[in-house]
């Protein structure tokens, strides 16, 4: 919406996408009267509005209010016209009232009704369909002051009001009871709510962003650091970015789940409005003494950017408006220089060493690993396929006077082919690591060998280790100090619990017969007594901390 009083829509796709609806009139059959020079039907430009997807090819699903004036208007996105409504409170339909008009305006999710605030502190419920009023909410108005804001979350149960006098107020949608009222530092000068997150943004006039969650109803972030009046602001679509603009020229990037500001730029003019696209990728500016809208790229999307909260006494740089002619006898050659260098950050394998910590793998690779005997006989097939036995070019006779063909020989299968390797068998790379491992104690690559590996493989290598597999007492006991060495720097905990699990069930006779490995099981048996024991401390502290913020926060 521009100066002019029209409304506009402008595609970021193709130009051929644009649609124009129209300029806002009193009385449109008059406006097209023929010979009529100066249109004295038009509204007054548009100050602020509100959109809906919802049953926008049912009816209108677009309000306007217009600069100085009570009435509000429809807006029809499909025939890119204005609406058959005009919505204005009962007590104002035959005549102008002096010195009140509309301030703010919210449709609610579902398209079905408008919530308009008025500047006296009025806030009223239409239909958008019928255009009928539904009710205002209070005795007579909602706030004292001037309302600064209106919004209605995600379900259509609450409406949260905003006045001049500084009181944020919770309405019940259906009743319009009073739900709650919260007083703030400072008069806001505007709101705005993001539906999925349940977050309210809170300008005020002291130059300050408040952040309020509507669940809690308290002040969960406060912003500073603007010099001139806000005024607009957006959330980022995932609700973890506030960015707001202000009169001293700046645009700010709030980042929520920090509490930080991570970017800040200088425009030639200040930016009186701002949205960002659905989808992330565009943040679309307008500007003082400037007709166009301004696109800029969400360089977070394509490319590495430094995320670091900047310090208090950072300088913003100029940066000028986007536009599409080429610019010319640019020096580019220092332009690496100045920017920051971008740090990837890589996360540690293990962040602290108090910390249990699981791996990455997929439960596939070790969930299965003891139940490996009950998927090979579910997944075994009923009758072995039967291969068809040649026939001989000449078929063998008996002698005599009859011919009678002789019968096949049927080979015995009653001997067992099971193969005891011994000492034949050759040795693998997790076998010759585990060796190496008795010397160097340092068990990382057969580690790494097994993450890699699937669960058949998995048991293969595990029964290898025995003596009667073509191992030795000695790998065995290395498996286990490699099992211990995962317990102690309680790394990789979901993987030594279950590589432990399929070593004991398939070596069980062999583990109760040896001194020695009994007693390194002894041994590995108290360090994993003691792991689960810090784990228990680790999920009791957890506990009560998180029922401790629970009593403390609702």
């Amino acid at each position: 919406s521009g100066q002019d009083g029209t409304l506009q829509s402008f595609s970021t796709v193709h130009e051929k996408f644009n649609k124009s609806l129209g300029r806002g009139s009193i009385n449109k059959k008059k406006s097209k009267k023929k010979g009529l020079k100066l249109d004295t039907m038009a509204l007054p430009p548009i100050t602020i509005f509100a959109s809906e997807v919802a049953h926008q090819s049912d009816w209108d699903g677009i309000v306007a209010c217009h600069q100085g004036y009570i009435t509000c208007t429809t807006w029809n996105y499909q025939k890119t016209s204005m609406g058959a409504h005009k919505l204005r409170p009962e007590e104002f339909s035959k005549h102008k009232p002096i010195d009140m008009y509309a301030t703010a305006v919210d449709i609610t999710p579902c398209g079905n009704f408008a919530v308009i605030g008025l500047s006296t502190g009025q806030v009223d419920v239409y239909n958008m369909q019928s255009g009928i009023h539904r009710g205002h909410y209070g005795k007579e108005r909602a706030h004292e002051g001037a309302i600064r804001g209106v919004a209605v979350d995600g379900l259509n149960q609450l409406v949260i009001t905003a006045g001049s006098e500084g009181l944020i107020k919770f309405w019940k949608f259906k009743t319009k009871d009073l739900v709650y009222s919260t007083e703030l530092s400072s008069s806001p000068s505007g709101i705005l709510l993001h539906r999925d997150s349940g977050i309210l943004g809170i300008a005020f006039d002291d130059f300050s962003v408040s952040v309020l969650d509507i669940e809690t109803r308290k002040i969960v972030r406060m912003f500073s650091g603007h010099h001139g009046r806000i005024n607009d602001m957006t959330f980022s679509p995932d609700g973890r970015w506030l960015i707001t603009s202000s009169m001293d020229c700046t645009i700010k990037t709030w980042d929520l789940p920090s509490g930080c500001l991570i970017d800040c730029f200088l425009v030639d003019s200040a930016a009186v409005s701002l949205t960002m696209s659905p989808t992330g990728d565009f943040l679309a500016s307008t500007h003082v003494d400037d007709l166009g809208i301004y696109l800029w790229s969400n360089r977070s999307l394509y490319s590495l950017v430094s995320l670091r909260p900047l310090p208090a006494d950072y300088e913003p740089s100029i940066v000028t408006l986007p536009s599409t002619c080429p610019v010319q006898d640019v020096d580019v050659s220092g332009g690496e220089e100045t920017c920051d260098e971008m740090i990837e950050y890589v996360s540690p394998e293990q962040l602290g060493e108090q910390l249990v910590t699981l791996s990455l793998l997929p439960e596939s690779r070790w969930k299965n690993l003891l139940s490996l005997d009950v998927i090979k006989k579910k997944n075994k097939p009923k009758e072995p396929p039967k291969v068809p036995k040649s026939a001989p070019f000449f078929i063998p006779t008996l002698p005599g006077l009859i011919p009678r063909y002789i019968a096949p020989e049927e080979e015995n299968d009653t001997q067992s082919k099971v193969v005891n390797l011994g000492v034949l068998a050759q040795k693998s790379d997790f076998y010759i690591h585990l060796e190496e491992a008795l010397s160097t104690n340092e068990y990382t690559a057969p580690l790494n060998l097994l993450k890699s590996m699937g669960p058949s493989n998995i048991e293969i290598e595990l029964r290898g280790l025995a003596p009667e597999g073509g191992g030795s007492m000695e790998v065995m006991i290395s498996f286990l100090k490699m099992i211990g060495r995962m317990l102690n720097k309680k790394y990789n905990f979901e993987l030594a619990q279950a590589y432990l699990a399929l070593f004991l069930k398939l070596h069980l006779k062999i583990l109760s017969s040896e001194p020695n490995l009994l007693e390194e099981v002894s041994r590995l048996l108290t360090q994993l007594e003691e792991t689960w024991i810090h784990l228990q401390t680790l999920f009791n502290q957890n506990l009560c901390v998180l029922t401790y913020m629970k009593s403390a926060l609702l």
